[in-house]
């Protein structure tokens, strides 16, 4: 039995990393091992991303994890993240739909599933101390397993990029990232991520070979296309009168809208941690199921609704972004979100051209706009006579408002100033 419990203590506590094949998770696997003395079990979890996820866990095993598991997540990302989301037209600063922010929170719930499942002490990433993704992995975890440490190694090895590539090649681990392209990339369904490099400098137009996913809108087709979206309770059901599932449907859209060159996003963003980045983002499909489910709320809610809705979908795309999806906040708004989407059911048509999505149609069985209230023509049904009355009543406040403003200064005494 000593002998038992000695054997034991000899074995390595576990960490299960948060892996992606990329420069620095690769590395991380060896220094995890090298430094902190864990066995790695890496999590590889695909939300839209190309990746081959046999060659991922391949990968990971020849570098040194005891473990390595797959998961292909794509319809969860795409039902579960980006649908709420997208309900709630959730863009960062007006600008950013949150492709890489949403992610987070997923792959934190499958680190944590497998880290119980392994018996593991830690989960460890990737991120850096400057990002945001530390934050929203770590709060990911310790929402949903309180009781796990959090290992980030490159908040503690301080090398730098170029380091690392070096490091990785005294550990025979291939790294897609050189000295001549440094660019550091994350892509998921919902979006593609691009920076460093020549891009910290936010004065540099960013170079065409930092684009992956969308065609320069000078080169995109001279004719355009147009796209035909059906909406079904606020989520998006079939592209050009075909069927499909949320997740196959933005693929085939990033593909499409990317070809036209929608999508670019050059954002001066205001990172959780305080400081400015400047982020390139490439997000066709979001571009485009935004905008046109933003035209289909116009057409069918009402005017007070829309605007709550405004101010309920800036502190919405706060939250995600600042790492607190699974804070109750979250789950609140959701709730009011979803109870907004009922009647949000119908078509849109966007027109696709030159680096632009603008949509050119809608239609809803639960359109608010009537063509007998709204028209100039024959058949105007709107009471003109009416709007007498309204704007008496309407404007009653500020004509009180300023008629006794005006009564009380000519009823105060006037003063003389003391001329000494």
């Amino acid at each position: 039995m000593e002998k038992f419990r000695k054997a034991l203590s000899m074995v390595p506590p576990k960490v299960v990393l948060a892996y992606s094949g990329g420069l620095d998770t690769s590395i991380a696997i060896p220094w995890l091992k090298e430094k902190k003395g864990f066995d790695v079990v890496s999590v590889t979890v695909d939300v839209g991303q190309p990746v081959d996820l046999a060659r991922v866990r391949a990968k990971a095993e020849a570098s040194g994890a005891v473990a390595a598991y797959v998961a292909d997540a794509r319809r969860e990302f795409a039902e579960e993240f980006i649908a709420p989301a997208l309900r709630a037209n959730a863009l960062y600063e007006g600008v950013y739909p949150l492709s890489t922010a949403l992610a987070r929170p997923l792959i934190g719930r499958h680190l944590v599933a497998v880290a119980r499942r392994e018996g593991a002490t830690h989960v460890a990433h990737g991120c850096t101390g400057k990002g945001n993704d530390q934050v929203r992995f770590e709060l990911a975890t310790t929402s949903l397993a309180p009781e796990l440490g959090v290992i980030a190694p490159t908040r503690e090895w301080k090398m730098t990029r170029e380091e690392e590539i070096v490091y990785a090649q005294q550990h025979g681990i291939p790294v897609e990232a050189t000295r001549a392209s440094p660019y550091s990339t994350d892509e998921n369904l919902w979006g593609r991520s691009v920076e460093c490099g020549i891009l910290e400098d936010p004065a540099v137009e960013p170079p065409e070979e930092a684009y992956g996913w969308t065609t320069s809108p000078q080169a995109a087709p001279d004719v355009p296309v147009y796209l035909r979206l059906n909406f079904e309770e606020g989520l998006p059901i079939a592209l050009d009168g075909a069927p499909l599932p949320l997740h196959e449907l933005i693929h085939h859209l990033n593909r499409l809208a990317g070809a036209h060159g929608v999508g670019r996003i050059d954002h001066l963003e205001s990172r959780v941690v305080g400081i400015k980045s400047r982020e390139v983002y490439e997000c066709p499909a979001a571009t485009v199921l935004l905008r046109a489910h933003q035209a289909l709320e116009a057409l069918v809610l009402p005017r007070d609704l829309l605007d709550f809705k405004r101010t309920v979908e800036q502190r919405y795309a706060q939250l995600v972004y600042d790492g607190l999806w699974f804070a109750p906040l979250r789950t609140a708004l959701d709730a009011f979100v979803n109870a907004t989407q009922e009647r949000v059911s119908g078509e849109v048509t966007v027109k696709l051209f030159k680096g632009s999505a603008t949509v050119t149609g809608r239609r809803s069985p639960s359109a608010l706009y009537q063509h007998a209230l709204a028209t100039y023509s024959s058949g105007d049904q709107f009471r003109q006579e009416m709007s007498e009355g309204f704007i008496y009543i309407w404007g009653l406040p500020a004509r009180t408002w300023t008629a006794i403003g005006a009564r009380a200064e000519s009823t105060s005494p006037r003063t003389v100033p003391d001329r000494g």
